[in-house]
């Protein structure tokens, strides 16, 4: 698919059908996320996926919004293997496991597979129930899988601000 034809048509799926993500798609979508560029390419990127009833339960004890997906991927980063900038706290944790998972919900989107950017739930929460190592910090969960007949967009995805409310030449 033409990549401006991805970004304008991928949205957030918040109904999913029980269809499985095929392994050669998924596997395409890891990928993404291993070739996004990280700060000093310290790739501190920690993706867990989670197929099982098991493993599923566990997002749904942390939040509604897996709206029936049947893979969800689990971004986190290791916070000891981090970039911090000069004369700051600031680190780059945050910031390169966005671009990871911006790359996998991309990646999906040209695979042909529907997408949601989880955020409401606590992460705190999640590492306990997942046993993550004390290090690692999750950033969110991607809702994988293929749109349930008849879903469509939220009305306001087509809604945006004019670019020259978002960006300024200086």
């Amino acid at each position: 698919m033409e990549f401006s034809e991805v970004v304008k048509n991928r949205y957030s799926c918040k109904k999913y059908s029980d269809k499985k993500v095929e392994k050669e798609k998924l596997e395409a979508i890891l990928e993404a996320g291993r070739l996004a560029p990280t700060a000093k390419n310290l790739q501190e990127q920690k993706i867990y996926v989670l197929e099982t009833p098991e493993m599923l339960e566990k997002i749904d004890d942390v939040t509604p919004c897996r709206y029936g997906a049947p893979t969800c991927l689990v971004v986190a980063f290791d916070k000891d293997n981090v970039y911090t900038y000069p004369e700051s706290d600031r680190t780059s944790g945050i910031e390169d496991a966005t671009i990871v998972a911006t790359h996998m919900i991309l990646a999906a989107a040209n695979e042909g597979v529907d997408s949601c950017w989880v955020n409401f739930f606590n992460p705190e929460k999640l590492e306990k129930e997942l046993n993550l190592p004390q290090n690692e910090e999750i950033l969110m969960i991607m809702d994988l899988g293929y749109a349930a007949e008849g879903t469509k967009p939220l009305p306001n995805h087509d809604s945006r601000k004019d670019i020259n409310e978002t960006v300024k030449y200086l």
